[in-house]
């Protein structure tokens, strides 16, 4: 399982370093452009699944378009 965690820049080295100590956890660092990018991508891809179930509507091309 992975997991993505947003911890505040004073805690990070603590966190880290508590992941790190456990020997069934491996640590990677991502760069903060990127850990948003998947934030957006988890978000756009959320989106895309409730409008499979009909619980939103999705905007069309069209309308995308328009608002440029």
């Amino acid at each position: 399982m992975k997991v993505l965690l947003d911890i505040k820049d004073n805690k990070a080295d603590f966190v880290l370093e508590l992941l790190k100590s456990l020997a069934f956890v491996k640590v990677e660092t991502i760069s903060t452009p990127k850990a948003r990018f998947l934030k957006e991508f988890k978000q756009a891809v959320d989106e895309v699944n409730l409008a499979k179930q009909g619980k939103i509507k999705l905007k069309t091309a069209e309308q995308l378009l328009d608002e440029l």
